[in-house]
């Protein structure tokens, strides 16, 4: 696979996400799955990283997309500057050649030359810390040999587009490490097609949202028409909700031409409803059968041909927040009624854009009004309060930008523009979907009615392995409290630090280290004071040189041919003291103001001596660390391996950090494209080091816990709480699924072992001796004899403990009876699920 550049769909799986992309992945995902999912084949990244090397062209590339993203005018520049650079390099000849065998087999295959969609498939696109949608680009009812091989270049340069610059800065990506896999995918000639969330995108209830329009499903993508919208409550299969849109334009491809273009809907389909009940049951089970596979809820894109449905492409919903559980009321009518497409409430002036030239007049805390938002409008979408447009869907542009901006919005519209004017006051209200005139007050929670708490409200598992939440900015931290995690289980302080205008170095050489204490202080305290007095484990400095050195003042960076085998963690720490004393400042500061719940996480250690040095420095400067929790990172196999020796010097927890383990163990860098194939956290070896680790660490009463990817991964959670873990960390988006699963595990394991008790005392009691004593003398029997065997001491304590058996296992089934009851509705939808396999 590694050496392909050009493969089939059904070649590939969730495990070549850096080969083929996330789209690609989920595709050969979906096709080994079985499910109705258009035929293929991929360009792999491996061949766009080619292309871009043979030709010369990634110096000049990537120096020229090193610009101030924030100017529109420079960031307009380099995306014409990079583009130029893809569209006029030459494909490799083999790379040409093996696109249009894939084509002419294809064609082959449906025995006349078929039309295609080719996609963008990023290598970093749809995994579940960031969602990529809509970044680049795609083409549709593409035919021939050449219009493909060009199709697919179109797909490469997109990927330096300006929306996609923009986004890769704004959410830290490396350019560098940021490659595409063009999807080359047989086109389905859709009567309807549209959208489909799993769960509900904003609050994960148990909701499946449907959106559909007639044609091509661009249209409800990219928000060019309301669709029809549906609401399926997935625990009754009743369809609860449904709004029929008036639908002006439809995607089709022309029969003469070949080409997509946009048709005016038929008078009689304008306001007739997309999809009839037995399709979006159908949908509904697909969308069941997705969210298992993934283990996860899925943003499912599909389309309907001869009333025959095939999935299009499926990806993870990076955008569910926790519900609250109290109710708003807004006693006054809305103005305006949408769909509500990212939760929560604003108030501001409205100010109307109908292009990219009036973006300078929203300010920070307004709202941002638009027939529809384009990616160009990010900038002003930041500094918007609230976002309202005309057109769109729950997977438009503004509604996946706003839920990750944690912005309110509201879709759909209609005649927001033509009703709302510049400078109206207005409050919007992103759950329910309304806007208001005025400033409306949200009256005080009020207690749900027992019936209400029944479908909605969702109480917290009580477990006895703590989940906690990763948490890496500060900014993150109202999210991550709203998860009800029992602490934080990994607070990254570099990525407060590459947060900072200045490199650390530059604060000293210009005499401000007080100033960069401070500012460490103000970031951590933020996440401590928020989840205090649950714990906080801080991990002390562990930036690879390469991300250190493109701050100001950080030109002297070694540069390192493998920066993650290199100068960082707890090495770099004790060679480079003067920065590690400004870190322990900080935490000195902390204890000071109380912070006791804060735990220091030491990362990188290979050698007992580092945590003893690291221990030793700290309280040379003053540090008190008998009043915190001193833990590691077991990152390296080396850490894992002598465990003991860790715990031996003085050690108050352990924490796996397996993206690190998994490459250091595997000798596989995640980020080389040729190995990262090999890259999987639940290899065996990854799990026997795990293993090892807990096993010692219980045994010396240390607390041990995950906060790699691993742990955001409830199948791994099951595992680890099987192992005995303390503790696992999670991604926010991640620990409310990771709870379930932990609930879920410890519950069995706590049957299976009443179950396994009362087995062994029911064997261990000689109960027989009864029943033999009986027999043997039937021929005699008499009231007085079987009362002159029962009645005996021995034989009436047996009888005792058979009968405190059964009440104590009567009392088990009663509780497994209660435990069913309060997860039927997850046991229900899992058994739902199992049965349309």
């Amino acid at each position: 696979m590694a050496n392909d550049t050009v493969v089939w769909l059904e070649e590939v799986g969730k495990e070549d996400i850096a080969i083929v992309g996330g789209k690609g992945a989920s595709l050969g995902e979906m096709i080994r799955a079985e499910l109705p999912v258009p035929g293929g084949f991929a360009v792999t990244a491996q061949a766009f990283r080619r292309f871009i090397d043979e030709n010369g062209v990634s110096e000049e590339l990537f120096k020229g997309l090193e610009v101030d993203v924030d100017n529109a005018d420079i960031l307009r520049g380099a995306e014409k500057t990079a583009k130029k650079l893809i569209m006029e390099a030459k494909m490799p000849v083999d790379i040409e050649k093996s696109i249009r065998s894939k084509y002419k087999e294809l064609c082959k295959r449906e025995e006349h030359e078929v039309f295609v969609a080719v996609r963008s498939s990023a290598t970093a696109e749809d995994l579940p810390d960031a969602s990529f949608a809509g970044q680049q680009d795609t083409f549709l009812n593409i035919k021939g040999e050449q219009n493909v091989l060009d199709a697919v270049k179109k797909c490469w340069a997109s990927l330096y587009g300006a929306r996609a610059i923009y986004y890769r800065v704004k959410q830290g990506f490396d350019h560098h490490k940021v490659n595409l896999c063009a999807v080359v995918q047989m086109m389905v000639d859709a009567e309807k097609a549209g959208v489909m969330f799993s769960s509900h995108p904003s609050t994960g209830e148990p909701f499946t949202i449907i959106e559909g329009a007639w044609g091509l499903g661009e249209t409800v993508v990219s928000g060019t028409v309301s669709p029809d919208y549906y609401v399926v409550d997935k625990r009754t299969k009743k369809v609860t909700e449904r709004r029929v849109a008036t639908k002006n334009v439809m995607h089709m491809k022309d029969p003469k031409t070949g080409k997509t273009i946009d048709i005016p809907v038929p008078d009689d389909k304008k306001n007739a409803i997309v999809l009839d009940d037995d399709e979006i049951l159908k949908l509904v089970g697909f969308g069941e059968v997705l969210e298992e596979l993934y283990g996860i809820p899925q943003d499912v894109e599909w389309a309907i041909k001869n009333k025959e449905i095939f999935i299009l492409q499926s990806r993870p919903i990076t955008t569910i927040k926790k519900k609250k559980d109290v109710k708003e009321k807004i006693a006054t009518s809305a103005i305006l009624e949408g769909l509500g497409a990212s939760p929560g409430t604003a108030y501001g002036e409205a100010k109307l854009v109908s292009d990219v030239s009036e973006l300078g007049k929203v300010k920070n805390g307004d709202i941002l009004v638009a027939v529809m938002t384009t990616p160009d409008m990010v900038p002003a979408m930041k500094r918007a309060a609230a976002i309202v447009t005309d057109e769109g869907g729950l997977t438009c542009h503004a509604a996946i930008v706003s839920r990750e901006l944690g912005c309110p919005a509201v879709v759909g519209t209609r005649k927001a523009t033509e009703i709302l004017s510049d400078g109206m006051k207005i409050t919007v209200d992103g759950e329910k979907g309304l806007v208001f005139d005025g400033k409306k007050e949200i009256a005080a929670p009020v207690a749900a009615q027992s019936q209400a708490s029944v479908s909605f409200a969702k109480s917290k598992p009580i477990t006895a392995t703590e989940v906690k939440v990763n948490v890496s900015i500060p900014e993150a931290t109202a999210r991550a409290v709203e998860t009800q995690a029992d602490g934080v289980g990994l607070l990254r302080i570099e990525h407060m630090i590459l947060g900072l205008p200045k490199h650390p170095k530059q604060y000293i050489k210009e005499g401000k280290a007080d100033e960069y204490v401070s500012e460490l202080v103000s970031r951590i305290q933020t996440v401590v004071d928020a989840f205090y007095p649950k714990p906080v484990w801080v991990r002390t400095l562990d930036a690879p040189t390469d991300e250190f050195r493109a701050m100001e003042g950080g030109e002297g960076e070694p540069i390192e041919p493998n920066p993650m085998l290199g100068y960082r963690g707890i090495r770099r720490d004790l060679i480079d003291t003067e920065h590690f004393e400004l870190e322990v400042r900080a935490f000195k500061e902390l204890v000071k103001r109380g912070y006791s719940n804060m735990g220091i996480m030491i990362p990188l250690v290979q050698h007992p001596s580092e945590l003893r040095r690291a221990k030793e420095f700290m309280r040379a400067k003053g540090l008190d660390i008998d009043k915190i929790d001193i833990g590691i990172m077991v990152e390296i196999p080396a850490a894992a391996l002598i465990i003991d020796q860790f715990i031996a010097e003085g050690l108050d927890f352990a924490s796996f950090g397996t993206n690190d383990l998994t490459q250091y163990t595997l000798a596989v860098d995640r980020n080389n494209e040729h190995v990262a194939h090999l890259y999987s956290e639940l290899h065996p070896a990854i799990m026997k080091l795990i293993e090892h680790v807990i096993i010692e660490c219980n045994k010396a009463g240390v607390k041990t816990s995950i906060c790699g990817q691993a742990g955001s991964n409830p199948k791994v959670a099951k595992r680890l709480v099987e192992l005995g873990i303390t503790s696992i960390s999670a991604n926010i988006d991640a620990v409310e699924a990771v709870r379930e699963m932990v609930a879920r595990t410890e519950k069995q394991l706590l049957l299976k072992a009443a179950r396994n008790k009362i087995e062994n005392q029911t064997k261990a009691f000689p109960i027989s001796m009864l029943s033999i004593s009986l027999v043997n003398n039937a021929n005699q029997i008499s009231i007085e004899k079987i009362a002159e065997i029962v009645l005996t001491p021995t034989s009436l304590f047996f009888i005792l403990m058979l009968a405190i058996l059964l009440i104590q296992f009567a009392f088990i089934l009663e509780q497994k009876k209660r435990i069913e009851n309060m997860e039927k509705e997850a046991l229900d939808r899992i058994d739902s699920r199992r049965n349309k396999k």
